[in-house]
């Protein structure tokens, strides 16, 4: 039991790394192992003794929407109550319908929840109990449960739920009248399930974009650095670079040590503020940089080049502050501790006279505040 726990965690932790994608029009199948106990029952579970697995088939309609037809096979141990050396085991087959929905299915560890019926056929053996005879039979089974999901890739997520379950008999396990309640009160026997598997996406839709921030984005294409610096060094004067890299450390900021920093490569096309897609990675690395130290406020400076009136340039750079600062909240950080200011067609770093100067001058900064 401790090498599952340890090995689940690894899984989940490696997961965890792993950027997730929203599915919609999606099939997918599951299987896996589980663990049972009894709860509304009369009889005393065996601990570690109830077992089995499970495969299922969903049918995700929308990112958070779907439905799941499952089929769970186990056993479950128990003693009659006074008798803890006799065992009577439950063989049940169970077959499910369930609604799921998925609370965040933007996330590497996306939280899940169910609520299903179906029907339980189920095979009491009491050979090890004198005077007492065997039970077959099948009832009406209803259940919730709640789980996650942790993304291991385009194709393949770990599952881990936990699922309450009520038999709508009082015989399931093998003894008649029932002293607790199920799901919604009902008074029948009932038991817990614990699931760990997988899920596989066999087939997907067109692709999502609910985790996106802004329509219309693509995945970027790898950021040519060396050519950013080389339309800096072409168009930035030396004493501007002085002015606006400085070399104060700031306490704490494990690695952000400019009072301001100019984030190359977060450019906008003319006339707007919607980011362009190459200005995602930077943005979600400044973002778990910020996470990292959590003492480092910032102000976001929004600039724009010198085409148009200075009103309507400051009101363009605001929005196009807004849309990082928007995507930094996004991204886990509080809104406290992001300031937002357009700076319009004002400090420009390149050239307005020609085309490259003006869209380095179409840009974001990060100001360190004190």
């Amino acid at each position: 039991m401790k090498k599952l726990v340890t090995l689940l965690t690894v899984l989940l932790f490696t997961a965890s790394l792993i950027q997730a994608q929203a599915l919609k029009d999606s099939w997918s199948l599951g299987f896996g192992g589980a663990l049972y106990h009894g709860t509304s029952i009369n009889s005393m579970p065996r601990a570690l003794k109830s077992f089995g697995g499970y495969l299922s088939l969903q049918r995700s309609f929308t990112e958070h929407s779907g439905l799941r037809l499952a089929l769970d096979f186990g056993s479950l141990t128990n003693s009659p109550s006074g008798q803890s050396g006799k065992d009577i085991t439950n063989t049940s087959l169970a077959g499910n319908i369930a609604y799921v929905y998925t609370f965040m299915p933007c996330e590497t560890l996306s939280p899940f929840a169910t609520v299903g019926a179906g029907i339980n056929s189920y095979s009491v053996d009491m050979s090890d109990v004198v005077g007492v005879s065997d039970i077959d039979d099948a009832a009406i089974q209803i259940g919730v449960s709640f789980g996650m999901l942790a993304n291991l890739n385009d194709n393949w997520k770990i599952k881990a739920e936990l699922g309450n379950y009520t038999v709508l008999s009082t015989d399931f396990d093998g003894v008649g009248g029932t002293t607790g309640y199920g799901v919604l009160g009902s008074n029948s026997d009932a038991y817990m399930k614990f699931d760990i598997g997988a899920e596989w996406y066999f087939s997907k839709g067109e692709p999502s974009k609910i985790c996106q921030l802004y329509d219309g984005l693509e995945v970027p294409d790898p950021v040519d650095y060396e050519r950013l610096e080389n339309i800096v060094k072409k168009y930035i004067p030396r004493e501007v670079i002085k002015e606006v890299v400085v070399t104060k450390e700031v306490s704490g900021s494990g690695g952000m040590v400019n009072n301001n920093m100019v984030l190359m490569g977060v450019n906008y096309d003319f006339s707007s503020n919607r980011l362009k897609p190459e200005a995602y990675p930077i943005l979600y690395h400044t973002a778990n940089v910020m996470k990292q130290n959590p003492s480092v406020d910032i102000e976001v400076q929004g600039y724009t080049d010198n085409i148009g009136s200075e009103k309507s340039n400051k009101a363009l750079s605001q929005r196009r502050a807004d849309s990082v600062k928007s995507y930094l909240i996004a991204r886990g950080i509080d809104a406290s501790r992001v300031k937002a200011v357009g700076y319009g067609e004002s400090n420009p770093m390149g050239d307005n006279k020609d085309a490259a100067g003006r869209a380095m001058n179409r840009r974001i900064e990060f100001k360190v505040l004190d």
